[in-house]
This record gives structure tokens, C-alpha cells and sequence, in this order.
């Protein structure tokens, strides 16, 4: 049983213990956090140690998890890209290790079966140096969704250890069954005149199986050179504080876009990978004398007729939609809008404009990661805004900081709406449609 009683121990002073489960509450900053009672004595629980993990949401019980997780330094361990400058036929070509991963994820519901874990597995995407899935819980676990993730990757990193890692130091034979074969060899052989898999698939491509051959072994080579990064750390898994990366299900038609996501995930790279300038996060990009950090169509600011898209909080929809019919009617007329698309009004406009295909300058308060983040190389702007920026028809603008305490435009708020606190959303909705207003009239 669980000792029992206060305990205090710096600023950390317990004050619940049920069921073995224990409520402590750091009294310098009067945050909470769950303790549970196990073998090695008081732990954090399995999730709420993860910072983005949602302290109101039962991991352990149903629910429906849209799951991202990604190799160590990004390294394309899994497979390649294969679009041939067509990104709506673009495809993932596993390697041996990414298709054991793959066979992993499917297999998830089969193997937590035995155990009495009811788990189903709606969308699967492994990509060239992360991967996708959209698990359901059935019913509830005594696991939690956190330590089904950690088995996931504990067994890919030993399949990794085990197949790959003795030939990049020159030992071992890597004989992983019956004749010695390898990982590669033990995936691929299959069919009639013992051709591998990727023997036959490439048998017709020019160089015959001369070209497989060497596709094989340079994709094999690209395996074992990973070894120098997994060394490190002892894990072919991005080393982040919360494990992996997920989404909750929570409303209507969302399940149906977290499937598509991640089905369309090939697709979105190639995109990207075909537009690299449109994704590519700018520092201190100076817009309108105001200094920005940005993504997308940079010759959208420079357009020749430039309009700021604001509307008023307490616009009513037949004014909304007036507004819109006048604007669409801009943006047919060549006019490209700034806006920060944060009112009802804006918002509305604002995505009238994209879906009809018009180009949008959109101003944010925050969304780009700091540039000390692990996602910061890898940021892509989500659904829509996406396509939009794949088809240069998007810029996304975040005003540094500093920039919404400069004189000029604390002078200018106060004169919109008079003095009001710089941290309120008041203060930040008026600043950016004066920043909209510096980009517009730019030269």
C-alpha cells in the first residue's frame, strides 16, 4: 500500500492520496500535478508529465488520438519520396525498416488483444522521417494511450538495434532468423524464382535488377549511417519532453479530417518539397517598417493594390455580408487584403476570399514556433492555409514582439480606442490592424 500522510519537501506539499493516486500542488507557482504509487515508489503519471498532454482528458479511457512521433534529427529512416513531379500521385516508398514499422502500427490491435486492450487503428501513414496514425481506444484500459505509444517506439528502436546497428561497426552478421538473413532479406523474400519484393518491382525499370540492386543498397547504407545519431541518444525517436505528439477527438466531421490528414500526408510533402521558398519561415522580415517573422508568397506585401480586410466586433451578418460582396469584387479587381482575420467579420471575409482562390496577407498575434523549437525547421501552417500557401496564394505574417510596444503604434491604438492594457486582445486587434494599415500604405 501507498504511504500515507503530508508530506513536504521544498515547495512541493502533498494533498490528496486516493486509490493510489496522489494531488500535489507546487506552492510557489500554485501549479498542480498527479503522482501514482508504483514498485520504485511516488512517479509523476504516465501523461500528465507531458507538457501538452490535456490534464481534463482520461488517457485510459475511450477516445479516438491522431498520433505523430518522428525519427531522431528528422533522419529519413523509413523510406523516400516518390512524386515524379506529380505531388497528387505522390507516394511513400518503404524501405525493409519502414515497412517493419508499418507491419508494428497495424498490428497494434492484435497484439493488445491478448491482453484484453481493445484498440483499433483507422489511418496509418509512415513518411520518410515520421509518421502518422489515427488510433481508437474501444473501451476503457488500465494502460494509458502514453505507454502503448512508448512499446510502440521501444520496438521499433529494437529493430533498428538489432538489424542495422552491428553492421555499421563492423560486427556482427545481423542474422535475425532461419539461414542468416538480414532484416532487408527477410522482408523482401517472397515468390516464385526466389526474386525479393523489390526485385520484382523494379524488374522492368531501366537496368533491370542491377538498378534494384543499387537502390537497394543505397537505401540499406542510409539505414546503417543513422547509427552515428542513434548512438547518442540510445533511440531512433526524436528525443522530446512529451514523448509524441497528439490531437483528441473532440466534435463532429473531426474524425474524417485526422484521417485525411494523414492519408494526405505524401502529397503535402511533395508540395512542399516542389515550393520550398513558400515554406520557409523568414526572421525579421521588415513589412511596412514593422519588423515580422514570416511565411509564404513574400510578393504578396509588395502587391501593387493593397487593402486592409477590417471589420468592426459589432458589425451584424446582413452588414458582414455586404462587407464580403464588397470585397470579393476588390479581389476580382486585382486587390490583395491584409487582415488579422481576428473579428467574426473578418474571419468570415477572409475565408470567402480564399476559397474563391484570392491571395490573403493574414497578420497573427502567435503560431510560428520559436526559433529555439524542435519544430521550428519543421512547421507547416495546417488545412487550409496549407493549400493556400502551396499555391502562393497565402502569406503569413507574426509581428515581432517589440513591435506592438513601439511608440508609433501604442500612439496610434491609443488614439483608435484610448488607453486600454497592452497584454488585452482589444489592445492586440486594433495594433494589428494598424500594423495592416503600415503594410498597406508602404511604398
Amino acid at each position: 500500500m501507498p504511504p500515507k500522510g503530508t508530506i513536504t519537501k521544498g515547495t512541493i506539499t502533498e494533498e490528496i492520496i486516493t486509490e493510489g493516486i496522489i494531488a500535489v500542488r507546487n506552492t510557489k507557482d500554485n501549479s498542480m500535478s498527479e503522482l501514482e504509487y508504483t514498485e520504485q515508489g511516488w512517479r509523476l503519471t504516465t501523461d500528465n508529465k507531458r507538457h501538452h498532454r490535456d490534464n481534463q482528458w482520461d488517457y485510459r479511457g475511450e477516445g479516438v488520438y491522431m498520433v505523430t512521433i518522428a525519427t531522431a534529427e528528422r533522419y529519413p529512416l523509413f523510406g523516400e519520396l516518390d512524386c515524379n513531379e506529380m505531388p497528387e500521385k505522390a507516394r511513400i516508398v518503404l524501405n525493409p525498416l519502414g515497412k517493419q514499422i508499418d507491419r508494428i502500427i497495424r498490428d497494434l490491435p492484435d497484439f493488445y488483444a491478448d491482453k484484453g486492450i481493445a484498440l483499433k487503428i483507422l489511418a496509418v501513414q509512415v513518411m520518410p522521417d515520421h509518421l502518422h496514425f489515427v488510433l481508437q481506444v474501444v473501451k476503457p484500459m488500465e494502460k494509458s494511450v502514453g505507454e502503448i505509444i512508448r512499446s510502440l517506439k521501444s520496438a521499433g528502436t529494437a529493430i533498428y538495434k538489432k538489424d542495422y546497428t552491428d553492421r555499421s561497426t563492423g560486427g556482427g552478421d545481423n542474422s535475425g532468423g532461419s539461414g542468416g538473413k538480414n532484416a532487408t532479406e527477410r522482408d523482401n523474400s517472397s515468390g516464385s524464382g526466389g526474386k525479393n519484393a523489390t526485385e520484382r518491382d523494379n524488374s522492368s525499370r531501366p537496368g533491370g535488377n542491377n538498378a534494384a540492386e543499387r537502390d537497394n543498397h543505397e537505401r540499406d547504407n542510409r539505414i546503417v549511417g543513422f547509427a552515428r545519431i542513434f548512438a547518442g541518444s540510445g533511440s531512433i525517436w526524436e528525443h522530446n519532453p512529451a514523448g509524441y505528439h497528439e490531437r483528441l477527438l473532440r466534435g463532429r466531421g473531426q474524425l474524417d479530417a485526422m484521417i485525411r490528414y494523414v492519408k494526405d500526408n505524401p502529397r503535402r510533402l511533395a508540395l512542399k518539397r516542389a515550393n520550398p521558398d513558400l515554406f520557409r519561415i523568414h526572421q525579421q522580415t521588415i513589412l511596412g517598417g514593422v519588423s515580422c517573422t514570416s511565411l509564404g508568397n513574400m510578393f504578396l506585401a509588395d502587391y501593387p493594390q493593397r487593402a486592409v480586410l477590417q471589420c468592426s466586433r459589432r458589425m451584424n451578418q446582413s452588414e458582414i455580408d455586404a462587407k464580403r460582396e464588397e470585397c470579393m469584387k476588390e479581389a476580382a479587381n486585382g486587390t490583395v487584403f491584409i487582415s488579422g482575420a481576428i473579428s467574426e467579420g473578418e474571419k468570415q471575409i477572409s475565408r470567402a476570399l480564399r476559397e474563391a482562390g484570392y491571395p490573403l496577407v493574414i497578420l497573427l498575434t502567435e503560431g510560428f514556433p520559436a526559433p529555439d523549437s524542435p519544430h521550428y525547421k519543421y512547421y507547416n501552417p495546417q488545412g487550409v492555409y496549407f493549400e493556400a500557401c502551396a499555391a502562393g496564394k497565402l502569406l503569413l505574417v507574426q509581428p515581432d514582439k517589440e513591435a506592438l510596444e513601439r511608440a508609433d503604434i501604442v500612439e496610434a491604438v491609443t488614439a483608435k480606442v484610448g488607453k486600454i492594457p497592452h497584454e488585452s486582445q482589444r489592445y492586440r486587434f486594433v495594433a494589428m490592424n494598424v500594423i495592416a494599415g503600415m503594410i498597406v500604405k508602404a511604398e
